[in-house]
């Protein structure tokens, strides 16, 4: 005949080995796992299911956690100023837009292949916001992510230069797998600063994905590097290698959104650049 323990001894040994669990999994750094092992371990003891799924459902757990953790820490160093979604986009306001296009650049099979998309069209038309989705979409992927405008990427470089740090800065820009620069053509650059984006460019180019968004055709690129036409026609050879052009027609958003609500009607989503 088997002998069984008393109860106060099997409580007791099955505290102990709860205590040396949590404690083995503290050690090992899986904090989803040392959190929700006595929650499992309830549920599976409940469906009299086998340790072996036990154990996979902790793991589950774990794993999940550190992907959404990995993705909250790319978005964070990704620097985006404002939370924009594919989904939330305004297709419908924009209907030359190809919006199956845009669903499939959100697989983001670009990024490996250091392929660059441009977004070209008028100022509040939705420039950003689908440069900004995509780059979201790119975090989710396990792709690290940097988001600039092109004067601050332009005044990054010059401080970086001042400070003799330009190999440093290039170093951190080459970790990246994907970079969104913003505004390209707002606010006109001095001849540094052309040549400063002339040589981010020239390094990105099949080692990095480049998203970029402009309101100038490139026939206007020139006035934003200091009229060089020269740098111009380099750069675009380079930019132009692997790229999807994606022009976008349409009214501001911004200025539809301000034309509604001076007729008290419901404001337009607004939708940025």
């Amino acid at each position: 005949m088997t002998q069984q323990l008393p109860a106060s001894k099997t409580d007791s040994t099955k505290q102990h080995t709860e205590h040396l669990l949590k404690s083995y999994l503290k050690t090992l750094r899986m904090p989803t796992m040392h959190r929700e092992s006595s929650t499992v371990a309830r549920q599976i003891g409940q469906q009299h299911g086998s340790y072996e799924l036990y154990l996979q459902q902790l793991a589950e757990l774990e794993v999940a956690q550190r992907k959404a953790g990995a993705i909250a820490r790319r978005l964070k160093l990704a620097r985006f100023p404002v939370t924009k979604e594919i989904s939330d986009f305004d297709f419908a306001a924009v209907p030359k837009l190809n919006k199956k296009r845009l669903i499939d650049l959100a697989q983001c099979d670009f990024v490996p292949l250091r392929s660059n998309i441009i977004f070209n069209g008028p100022p509040g038309t939705g420039k950003t916001h689908l440069a900004v989705a995509l780059g979201r979409e790119a975090c989710r992927r396990g792709y690290q992510v940097r988001f600039f405008t092109a004067s601050g990427l332009a005044n990054l470089y010059r401080e970086a230069r001042e400070e003799r740090q330009v190999l440093k800065l290039e170093k951190q820009i080459q970790k990246q797998d994907l970079i969104i620069v913003d505004e390209l053509g707002y606010i006109p650059l001095d001849r540094h600063g052309a040549e400063h984006l002339f040589g981010f460019f020239s390094q990105c180019y099949e080692q990095v994905s480049l998203i970029l968004t402009t309101n100038l055709p490139f026939a206007d690129w020139p006035q934003i590097f200091a009229d060089d036409q020269r740098m111009t026609g380099a750069l675009l050879d380079r930019l132009t290698h692997h790229v999807h052009i994606i022009g976008i027609e349409g009214q501001s958003f911004r200025l539809k959104t301000s034309q509604q609500e001076k007729k008290g009607g419901p404001p337009a989503q607004e939708q940025d650049q």
